[in-house]
């Protein structure tokens, strides 16, 4: 929408100046010579009506206007003048009305029928009767044809006719209606020449009718509104234009047109009155037009040498304008030149490219003509505020362009003459759009940084390279005691405890060393000093930030008294907690009971990230004389719910087992009591041993297999089906049975069960990590495992081997060692 009001704005201004390829025109001319040819075109309409007229009433002075002339204006030709008068004014007229000129095209169609027929009959000799349609004239001595229009005629009607055409359709070259016309008014004035002089052989062709005299002045005039029907372009450019070369043409075409008239005429008339005789006549008249034409070679001498010197002048001052323009338009800012009325007399492409506006649709115009009201109005104040100061001035706004609003700097000085008196105003303007959004987003950016650096919970100070504070917030005043203006100028090191400043300085040195320091926290074990001399302990965290000259180091303070305080608090509650905690899982899971025919050593690790509290359990069972069970299991989960849910488990494992019920048996009815807990899943591993049998059966639900250790050969799992895990129902179906794989186990042989805890490690394999576990085992216990001493020390290796570091281990670990002895 911007852009097309601008554009409007630049194309109706009140100075238009029109350009067809280098001539000039002004718009006043060409309204008056399209003026001239509508006059014509209607005085030869008005002759045509006349003749008409004077058929209707049976005037022969409007028949023939001259009755000496010897020939009247026939009804046909009569009708054609006036129909071709009337739509050539209506194809000139200005604005053009479609309507209108549809209406002019299709009678000047029917003329050019009633011509053709008329040329048929001169051709073919038939007789049409297109003559007598109107009226029937009758036939003088010596003339074939009377009512038909004389064939000079005939043929200058159908010229015209193709002219009016030809000028009312725009996109025809414009000789295609100028040269008919010149035709044209060359036929007439053939006509007006031959009675002017009495030569009989002009006004007629054969025995047929003679052209009429008015016919022949509204040729002459159709003629000449046919080749000014377009005055603007092609040869009628030539008369018409505003320079030298229009006003020089218009007199030479008057000249002769003119001159050779009225010299033929003063000679015949002196020859007729037997003042000399046909000879003297001849030398008379080429002595008169060398005269003239001398005269008019001499005038058009003189207006050359003047043209020629205004040319000379002209080119030199093209140039230097051509000079002008160029630095203008190789300029990145908007330049413009005005005259003290305020009409643009230069601008250069900036211009153009920032209004979007052509050169040619602003120059010569106003503000006012080219502008917004708004912007014209500012334009125009400055401009008057300028000349009336005498001075340049220079002002920074805001202006709204069709690209969008801009911010310019417009510097504005008045062109002198040699007298010192202006003429001209030039004006410069800068788009300062980006520098002064650069600006006005630097002081957002400050201000947003001071509002953060106030409204931080923490001390912040800014220091040099050298430790030297530049910045304080206010957050330092409550912190350290004193006011952010009076840290300012101060070493860092005075807002640190004397006995701490040496560590405190070693560590922000180190820091500043680094290649590429990143925002970090110093250390531990900082501390602040109050100005009452008070020491509290502090956390710094330190960043850097390149400035434009030197580096800033950003230390944000934080007193941590209350932090170090409920930290202490807090260690304390976790450490009761912890023993606690301990003390309840070490009473659900009970002390197996140490068997004389089965010796065992166990490990229990709780989780570090936990306070002590898991869902491993284990549980060494007598069945009778001969067969001892032996259960461990891992409920998913940590904390009171799965140590509660643990402890359920192994009173009932316990308590099933002791009925001496079969291993599935046993799974089936944990999986029962599971499934009847919420939202709960176990895995667990049954063994009952026979002793007498020297086997044992197994039954896993979801558990890590038992590695087995036997003699003269290397510790491996033993395999045994893993059923799903204790709670799993939905997922192996209703009766599905857990199924038992027995094992023969030989005197000597070493049993390991154990909980995930154990061998289960973030990005590692499981099954790796399984058989560590074995290579292990089998490392450590080189001889029988009958001695409970020897099974607790190898208990100890294979945790310590397997997790190295127990403070960080994040799951509870349970390992179960038992021999069978020989």
């Amino acid at each position: 929408m911007a852009d097309s009001k601008w554009r409007t704005r630049g194309l109706h201004g009140t100075h238009e100046a029109v350009q067809t390829g280098a001539l000039p025109f002004h718009a006043e001319g060409l309204a008056a010579a399209r003026a001239v040819a509508q006059g014509a075109a209607l005085v030869a309409a008005a002759l045509g009506m006349m003749g008409l007229v004077g058929w209707t009433i049976g005037s022969d002075l409007l028949k023939t206007a001259l009755p000496e002339a010897h020939a009247s204006m026939k009804p046909n030709t009569a009708v054609a003048l006036a129909t071709l008068g009337l739509s050539l004014a209506a194809v000139i007229r200005r604005p053009v009305d479609r309507r209108t000129t549809a209406a002019a095209r299709v009678a000047v169609v029917l003329v050019m029928v009633i011509c053709v027929l008329t040329a048929v009959e001169y051709l073919t000799g038939a007789n049409l009767r297109i003559d007598e349609l109107l009226f029937e004239e009758r036939a003088p001595d010596g003339i074939a044809a009377p009512g038909r229009m004389a064939p000079n005629t005939l043929v200058a009607l159908l010229l015209v006719s193709a002219a009016t055409l030809c000028a009312s359709a725009p996109r025809l070259p414009a000789w295609t209606s100028q040269i008919p016309g010149l035709v044209v008014a060359a036929a007439g004035m053939m006509r007006l020449y031959g009675f002017a002089y009495r030569v009989p052989q002009l006004e007629r062709f054969g025995d047929y009718a003679r052209m009429a005299l008015h016919t022949a002045l509204a040729l002459v005039l159709l003629g000449v509104a046919s080749f000014l029907a377009r005055p603007g372009e092609g040869s009628a450019a030539l008369l018409t234009n505003a320079g030298a070369t229009g006003a020089l043409g218009r007199r030479l075409i008057v000249t002769t047109v003119v001159a050779p008239l009225l010299l033929g005429m003063a000679t015949l008339a002196g020859e007729d009155a037997g003042l000399y005789g046909a000879r003297m006549a001849t030398a008379l008249l080429v002595c008169g037009h060398v005269v003239v034409f001398t005269v008019v070679i001499f005038a058009t001498l003189a207006v050359g040498a003047h043209t020629e010197v205004a040319h000379a002048r002209a080119q030199w001052q093209v140039r230097q304008n051509e000079l002008l323009q160029a630095i203008m338009d190789h300029t990145p800012a908007t330049v413009f030149v005005k005259d003290l009325e305020g009409r643009y007399l230069a601008v250069n492409t900036t211009f153009e490219e920032s209004t979007r506006l052509p050169r040619r649709h602003v120059l010569g115009r106003r503000d006012q003509d080219v502008f917004p009201s708004e912007l014209a109005h500012r334009a125009r104040a400055a401009d008057l505020d300028m000349l009336e100061s005498g001075s340049p001035v220079q002002r920074e706004e805001r202006i709204v362009l069709p690209g969008g609003p801009r911010d310019v700097l417009t510097s504005l000085f008045p062109l002198r003459q040699p007298d010192g008196t202006p003429y001209a105003v030039c004006g410069v303007v800068t788009d300062v759009t980006e520098r002064v959004a650069a600006q006005h987003e630097a002081e957002r950016t400050n201000r947003r940084f001071l509002a953060l650096l106030e409204s931080g919970p923490d001390a912040t100070l800014i220091t040099n390279g050298h430790g030297t504070i530049v910045m304080a917030n206010a957050q330092a005043e409550h912190m350290f005691g004193r006011l952010p203006v009076d840290l300012v100028g101060t070493s860092v090191d005075e807002l640190v405890p004397g006995p701490h400043r040496a560590r405190h300085k070693a560590l922000l040195r180190r820091y500043l060393r680094a290649r590429r320091p990143r925002p970090a926290v110093l250390g531990t074990g900082l501390y602040g000093l109050h100005s009452a001399g008070r020491a509290f302990p502090v956390e710094v965290s330190v960043s850097t930030f390149q400035a434009e000259r030197e580096v800033l180091v950003f230390l944000t303070v934080r007193d941590i008294t209350e932090r170090r305080q409920i930290e202490r608090e807090r260690a304390e509650r976790y450490q009761q907690h912890r023993r606690t905690a301990y003390t309840l899982q070490h009473s659900l899971m009970g002390e197996p009971p140490r068997l004389p025919w089965l010796p065992s050593a166990h490990r229990y690790l709780a989780s570090a990230q936990d306070p002590g509290v898991g869902g491993d359990w284990f549980d060494i069972i007598p069945l009778d004389k001969t067969r001892t069970g032996v259960v461990i299991g891992d409920v998913m989960g940590r904390g009171l719910e799965a140590a509660a849910v643990m402890g359920q488990l192994r009173a009932a494992s316990h308590a099933l087992a002791r009925t001496g019920i079969p291993p599935g048996r046993l799974m089936s009815g944990l999986d029962a009591f599971v499934s009847d807990l919420a939202d709960q899943l176990v895995t667990c591993l049954y063994l009952v041993i026979d002793h007498d049998a020297h086997q044992a059966t197994l039954c896993s639900a979801g558990h890590l297999p038992v590695i087995a250790l036997r003699p003269e050969d290397a510790a491996r799992p033993l395999a045994t089906h893993v059923n799903v895990p204790l709670g799993a129902n939905e997922v192996r179906g209703e009766g599905a049975p857990y199924r038992v794989t027995t094992h023969p186990l030989p005197p000597g042989t070493a049993l390991a069960l154990y909980t995930d805890g154990l061998v289960e490690r973030p990005g590692t394999d499981l099954d790796a990590q399984i058989d560590v576990l074995a290579h292990t085992l089998g490392n450590v216990l080189t001889c029988p495992a009958a001695d409970p001493g020897t099974l607790d020390r190898a208990a100890a290796l294979l945790v310590d081997t397997l997790i190295p570091d127990t403070s960080t281990h994040d799951d509870d670990v349970t390992l179960l060692l038992i021999g069978l002895p020989k």
